[in-house]
């Protein structure tokens, strides 16, 4: 943390890293905001997954382990475990997300609803911890909600090779993503009438006050969300309702603010079919199927390590 917020915040265009919206407050309010009328994506994805979660099992060839990335809750995924349960293959269900209360609970919890079953509950930062979870395959690991859409372009080819490495010739891949729509709805979905969203992003400022001494005053700081129709994602930002001096006297660093000056606190990238295809492939995978909801506005793709597609089929 103290590397990446003193590089973010010395940058000519101050960032901060999303990975830090998610102490246990932030990781509530984000289940809240999924539950939001304006908030399509977990809508979209878990009807993919009740349409399909039987013939994304078989596409899979019945994994005996799911290992869920950025599992919160697990509310969606509940969908998957009860088709793999079904097809008698569920052995291992394992949640990874960075906030040890959700993971406790969505452990517990699962562990309570699927009697049998194995929970190995991982707390960890998936980018940089993957090789920490030793589950037992044939495995599917999925990547659910479109988290990888705050992924900058080359982080998300860096963690993508990964996956691919990591992955046995048994292993599948699952990967939500969000797919590009007009820009009223996705500005909606990331700037939403109750202003769970806006307390979300400030969120990122209160966990930097309790982990650096940091004395950010988040009334001082407004919610901004807008699309990049050039870099096809939505970004969110806090802009500085007047210049301040803030103080992170965990990493003696000061920061000056200018009035109205911005800071970016995440990317969303939005995805066509075609460029997750061609994403997934220059990182060492092959796309096997794809899934969309009735709308066309969210799409998960199951895919293959490269090494164990036939010759033919590359």
């Amino acid at each position: 943390m103290a590397a990446d917020v003193r590089a973010g915040l010395t940058k000519p265009f101050k960032e901060l890293s999303p990975r830090y919206f998610y102490d246990e407050r932030g990781s509530e309010l984000f289940e809240r905001i999924t539950e939001l009328p304006e908030y399509y994506p977990t809508r979209c994805e878990r009807a993919i997954l009740e349409a399909r979660s039987g013939e994304i099992c078989m596409a899979a060839n019945n994994p005996v382990s799911l290992i869920e990335l950025g599992s919160g809750s697990a509310s969606k995924t509940r969908v998957l475990l009860d088709a793999m349960q079904g097809a008698c293959c569920l052995e291992t269900y394992c949640p990874v997300d960075i906030s040890e209360q959700i993971t406790r609970e969505t452990a517990l919890a699962v562990a309570q609803e699927y009697p049998g079953v194995q929970v190995q509950g991982h707390v960890c930062d998936f980018e940089l911890d993957l090789e920490r979870v030793p589950v037992a395959g044939p495995r599917l690991v999925a990547f659910l909600g479109g988290t990888i859409g705050n992924f900058e372009p080359s982080q998300r080819a860096s963690f993508l090779r990964r996956m691919a490495n990591l992955l046995d010739e048994d292993d599948r891949f699952l990967l939500g993503t969000d797919l590009v729509k007009d820009r009223e709805t996705l500005e909606a979905a990331y700037d939403d009438s109750a202003g769970i969203t806006a307390a979300f992003n400030k969120n990122v400022l209160a966990v930097l006050n309790a982990e650096l001494g940091a004395d950010f005053d988040l009334d001082a700081f407004e919610h901004v969300a807008a699309w990049n129709a050039e870099a096809e994602w939505i970004e969110m930002r806090l802009r500085s309702g007047l210049a301040q001096t803030v103080r992170l006297p965990g990493i003696g660093l000061t920061v000056e603010f200018a009035e109205g000056e911005e800071m970016r606190t995440e990317i969303s990238a939005k995805f066509r079919r075609e460029g997750v295809a061609a994403e997934l492939a220059a990182a060492g995978f092959a796309m096997r199927s794809w899934w969309t909801d009735p709308a066309d506005q969210f799409g998960l793709s199951l895919s293959v390590p490269a090494l164990s597609v036939p010759v033919h089929a590359r």
